[in-house]
């Protein structure tokens, strides 16, 4: 057998010392660039890993010490919306049980995601890693099988595909549920004000719509879609109402945000919440129960739904049997924001 690398003999063809090896890989300050691209590939040409980094992979029990998540989105509007801040207390909830931790990182697109992912793979730096916010042929995850790394979509098998354990909420059930209590209610002209149309989960509830309004005779639904911010939710929710002829008499929300800033719109717009237009928003946070009144919402267990997502990462990096599975379907819960029209 040939003898096992060690960090000297990294050192030694990078021609520098083992600490600052150590120091490349462990992200630490103090070395120029050029140097840290020789180090690591003196390391890749060697195939030598950091101890340290191989323990986060398995250790002497088979444990995670780190699991990864990267979210596109910038950094201000992550921390305003709370699906994100309720999912990753779900995964936190799960590290702590386990004593491991979480690596996150905000990236601007798909490409940057893939090369952190991959790098965090190929340093060791995670075991497994989590993916959200999937998009119809996600360029994600024929990248992260070609390198083994083990991952569970938070998103719908159908988007994900066979390569990947995944985790999903069935919005479509979920839309056609809105639908259908709106109809009952009296509403004929329903529109909505989406998220990110290249998001996989827009184009699923986007579908479900069409579908169920043309089902229940109702006037075709119009989407327009935004990238979940506030300011984008009123935004459309202006555009949704400028047209008295065609003015909706009822609004689905992709969040909760946008929902909240819808109905400071109909008030700017001299329209009465729920008699003139009713409004129900995706995820019930704690801001519908705040506005007035308050937000009709599709409720699901966000903080439950983290803690299935990295319950089943730990199957598979652990290799036990866990086959996709659905989460518990969003349910609508009424509140003063929906109303028979005119009511």
């Amino acid at each position: 057998m040939s003898p096992r690398v060690t960090i000297r003999d990294v050192a030694a063809r990078a021609g520098v010392s083992a600490g600052a090896v150590s120091m490349a890989f462990n992200d630490r300050p103090g070395l120029a660039l050029p140097t840290r691209e020789r180090i690591r590939a003196a390391a890749a040409e060697l195939g030598w890993t950091p101890s340290q980094a191989a323990r986060r992979l398995a250790g002497s029990a088979g444990r995670i010490e780190t699991v990864g998540l990267v979210i596109a989105r910038p950094a201000r509007q992550l921390g305003l919306e709370p699906f994100y801040m309720e999912f990753i207390s779900g995964i936190e909830a799960v590290l702590q049980e386990r004593s491991a931790s979480l690596l996150l990182r905000l990236v601007r697109d798909r490409d940057q995601e893939i090369a952190v992912q991959s790098e965090w793979w190929r340093t060791r730096r995670v075991s497994g890693s989590i993916l959200v916010d999937l998009t119809e042929d996600d360029p994600r995850i024929p990248a992260l099988a070609r390198i083994g790394m083990p991952t569970v979509a938070a998103g719908h098998p159908g988007l994900a595909g066979p390569a990947v354990d995944a985790v999903w909420t069935d919005d479509a059930a979920a839309i056609e549920e809105a639908v259908r209590y709106l109809a009952v209610l009296g509403h004929r002209r329903i529109a909505r004000v989406g998220g990110d149309p290249a998001l996989g989960h827009t184009t699923i509830r986007t579908r479900a719509l069409e579908r169920i309004t043309a089902e229940l005779g109702l006037e075709p639904a119009r989407t327009l879609t935004t990238d979940f911010s506030g300011q984008a939710g009123a935004r459309a929710t202006r555009q949704l109402l400028a047209a008295p002829e065609r003015r909706p008499t009822a609004i689905i929300y992709d969040n909760d945000i946008m929902a909240v800033a819808g109905i400071a719109v109909a008030a700017e717009l001299g329209l009465q919440v729920p008699r003139d237009l009713s409004l129900i928003a995706w995820d019930d946070s704690q801001l519908c129960r705040l506005t007035h009144p308050t937000l009709s919402a599709m409720s699901h267990d966000v903080h439950g739904y983290g803690v299935q997502v990295t319950r089943t990462l730990f199957d598979v990096v652990n290799r036990t049997s866990v086959p996709s599975g659905p989460a518990p379907t969003p349910v609508l819960v009424p509140r003063g924001s929906s109303a028979p029209p005119g009511a």
